[in-house]
């Protein structure tokens, strides 16, 4: 069986694989975007990050400019946005594509778990421990939703 652990992918700023620490870690991941009506759920991810971090769970944003060309910029320029913006210290990885042809092995795979194009940015898929993923959130599903913190919760 696959698993989160048997793929790699490299950091916004290129400096190591994302992947290599999340080993037995819960992980939340996400398709980001900074032009997004949604992007305000960056606060609320980075609040889970900071507040569950130490009981090893995680948030992996992953940039991407398929939903209405919102995620337009340089990987300097996306740093520089969620750090100046909102402060967020969880992992960001490359841009990526989530949908068709030349979607990233990642997100293939979180397709496999739960079938379906990404509807558009900050979707979310929980990853238990085991690097297996066990849910699938739509994109309007904010950070504190009631249902989503459980999932963590049970997950850790």
């Amino acid at each position: 069986m696959t698993t989160l652990n048997d793929f790699s992918i490299q950091s916004l700023q290129n400096d190591g694989d994302v992947i290599a620490d999340l080993d037995g870690k819960v992980v939340l991941a996400v398709n980001v975007a900074s032009k997004c009506g949604l992007t305000p759920h960056y606060a609320g991810l980075q609040e889970l990050y900071a507040e569950l971090g130490d009981q090893g769970f995680t948030v992996v944003g992953f940039p991407c400019n398929q939903f209405g060309a919102q995620e337009p910029g340089t990987p300097d320029e996306i740093a520089e946005f969620c750090s100046t913006t909102y402060a967020v210290s969880f992992p960001l990885t490359e841009k990526i594509e989530v949908n068709g042809d030349n979607k990233h092995p990642i997100y293939a795979w979180l397709q496999d778990a739960f079938p379906g194009d990404i509807e558009w940015n900050f979707e979310k898929f929980l990853i238990d421990r085991n690097g297996k993923v066990i849910r699938r959130y739509p994109p309007q599903t904010a950070p504190d939703d009631a249902g989503l913190l459980q999932d963590i919760s049970d997950a850790l």
